[in-house]
């Protein structure tokens, strides 16, 4: 098994053909030349100890010298060991509301980025846990499955936005079914659901599927954002603000944070409320809450641990430019009494 890490570095082989081109072209330039100058065996006789063959070892050691160069930046990765590394954690599940009243701006940048920032600082606080995402609004979507790959996750975190799901409105119940899926059934504990809402124009079946997720042993966790006083919905287009979102009657429409219903759909699990415009606060709070959850052990994964490469290639490439510095352009003593390249008559 084998990778190679910088695999861009590879096209700098174009130039050993460009080099060996120009090489043949300066020998042929040079009899051209001499042939021009004299006679090419007057020549010869005149200048005994010019050998032939050495001026085209050298370049062929220099050559070589360039490639193996080219091989120690590619680095090329052995991956000869292979280790079982077992985890320990939790399996937490973000959902995130995207109904169009997180577009709110009562807090920075507006409700949905502040909660996007809340979810991506948590994670930066998490060891070996594992997550999974949902999106909310009037109905609900699995965003990422559960998984150890927390670059993925916040890849996929900012790329979450109102349009994620077409159907408005705030149906927590159904983001609380949906993560029941993304646990382990079997495994009444070390499970936790983090919703981060406004928690308005909720359904009311919310406090039931939570009453439902505790029987699974789910913990959850709400995070409210947005204020009490509320603020309205901006409608942009390409970053600029055309109108604010109004109801049917026509009136610009002020969207709130609903503490209440967030707190009862914790309460409802044993599990608590926080106030997310606060991030500091809400980042410390859980992971102070995961200290004291039980950690589990998660499935043996065999990871193959590519090792760098890089210098043996590099210590062969100096070694073959030490030895062109030795090499000399006029034939060896007693190489030429041996004749091997049929230099002397």
């Amino acid at each position: 098994m084998f990778e190679l890490e910088e695999k861009g570095y590879l096209y700098l082989l174009l130039l050993i053909p460009i080099l060996l081109g120009l090489f043949f072209y300066v020998q042929w330039w040079k009899k051209k030349k001499q042939s021009e100058f004299g006679d090419l065996e007057l020549i010869k006789k005149l200048s005994p100890e010019q050998s032939l063959f050495k001026p085209i070892l050298k370049f062929g050691v220099v050559l070589l010298a360039i490639f193996f160069l080219i091989l120690g930046l590619v680095n090329p990765k052995m991956g000869t060991k292979v280790e079982k590394v077992k985890r320990e954690g939790i399996d937490i599940v973000f959902a995130i509301d995207v109904s169009k009243s997180m577009l709110a701006e009562d807090v920075s940048p507006n409700r949905l980025e502040k909660s996007k920032q809340l979810v991506s600082q948590i994670i930066n606080k998490l060891g070996d846990d594992r997550i999974g995402i949902i999106a909310y609004s009037g109905s609900a979507f699995p965003v990422l499955p559960i998984t150890t790959d927390y670059s993925v996750a916040k890849m996929f975190l900012q790329s979450m936005n109102t349009s994620t799901i077409s159907s408005q409105g705030t149906s927590i119940d159904q983001a609380i079914d949906l993560s029941t899926q993304y646990f382990d059934k079997k495994d009444k504990t070390r499970k936790l659901l983090v919703i981060i809402s406004d928690g308005e124009d909720h359904s009311n079946e919310a406090e039931d599927a939570a009453e439902d997720a505790k029987d699974l042993g789910i913990k959850i966790i709400t995070i409210g954002v947005g204020t009490e006083n509320g603020g309205r919905i901006p409608l942009k287009v390409n970053g600029i603000v055309e109108e604010y979102q109004k109801d049917k009657d026509g009136q610009i429409v002020v969207t709130k944070r609903n503490p209440e219903v967030l707190t009862n759909i914790a309460k409802a699990t044993g599990g608590n409320y926080i106030d997310g415009n606060n991030t500091k606060s809400v980042v410390d709070f859980i992971t102070e809450r995961l200290k004291n959850i039980d950690k589990n052990e998660f499935e043996s994964i065999q990871i193959a641990n590519f090792q760098s490469q890089f210098q043996w290639f590099l210590g062969v490439a100096f070694f073959l430019l030490l030895l062109d510095v030795f090499l000399s352009e006029r034939k060896t003593k007693w190489v030429k009494k041996l004749n091997l390249f049929n230099e002397k008559e």
